[in-house]
């Protein structure tokens, strides 16, 4: 089984390796296809808007980026999903796997001149990563289209491969999926934070912290204003999570009849 079904999504059953070999080998094919990662937040918002839902379900593939969801999925399934993969980590694996073999990315979100930072400190690090572009798009943009529509003529005639949004959880992926028919590119990452992190202006929590499953605590400390009234809101996981065990146990019990 190559995915597992958990909160009406199917999640892909791979490795940070894995994944990042599977966006690589979109390249060349033109599908503007959309890769997304769960999280909790994720996973508690769409419970309450349907269209997230669809655009989750409906991408090429869904890559869970939360401990607490590998842990579930290892409690309902064996196998369960093998590790977590983020859009932090992707953003690093795919940009060093892409120098190698010359595909282009694109850089899309942040604060002014977040996006540029980041193709920086990337091309730095990967000799010979090909940015096609970056962009940092003012707040609000998705609801102009005629901004909207700029930006996509930017990223095509940059001859992008891969696509990085990183602009926010539904937002970006919204914004994905209502362009991705204009979009002459092989792929679209939702990726939050991700820009930031690789720039420098935000800081991850430190290895042990991540694979621990606290990052959202590490996060939430170092902006518990705006991160605060979030992870509140994320609590209902728990009960989301509980639903998902005992429908493992009525799938079991069915199995044995």
């Amino acid at each position: 089984m190559t995915s597992l079904e958990m909160f009406g999504l199917a999640f892909e059953r791979v490795t940070l390796e894995q994944a990042t070999r599977q966006v690589l080998a979109l390249v060349g094919k033109g599908g503007a296809e959309l890769i997304v990662t769960p999280n909790v937040d994720h996973v508690v918002t769409m419970q309450r808007d349907p269209l997230m839902m669809r655009i989750f379900q409906a991408a090429r593939y869904r890559y869970a980026d939360g401990m607490p969801i590998v842990a579930l999925s290892r409690m309902r399934f064996n196998p369960g999903l093998p590790e977590r993969v983020t859009g932090a980590d992707l953003l690093i694996s795919v940009a060093e796997d892409a120098a190698r073999s010359g595909a282009s990315i694109f850089l899309m979100g942040g604060r002014q001149g977040v996006a540029l930072q980041a193709a920086e400190v990337l091309r730095a690090r990967f000799p010979g990563l090909v940015v096609s572009g970056t962009d940092c798009p003012a707040f609000g943009f998705e609801a102009d289209e005629k901004i909207s529509r700029a930006l996509v003529n930017k990223i095509n005639k940059a001859g992008t491969n891969i696509l990085f949004v990183g602009v926010g959880a539904p937002k970006q992926e919204k914004w994905a999926a209502l362009w991705r028919g204009e979009l002459q590119c092989d792929a679209i990452l939702g990726v939050g934070a991700a820009l930031d992190f690789a720039a420098g202006t935000l800081s991850r929590a430190p290895l042990i912290v991540q694979r621990s499953g606290f990052e959202w605590l590490w996060r939430m400390a170092g902006d518990p204003k705006r991160l605060g009234p979030r992870y509140f809101k994320d609590s209902r996981f728990v009960l989301l999570a509980l639903c998902e065990i005992l429908k493992g146990f009525r799938q079991s019990a069915t199995s044995r009849d």
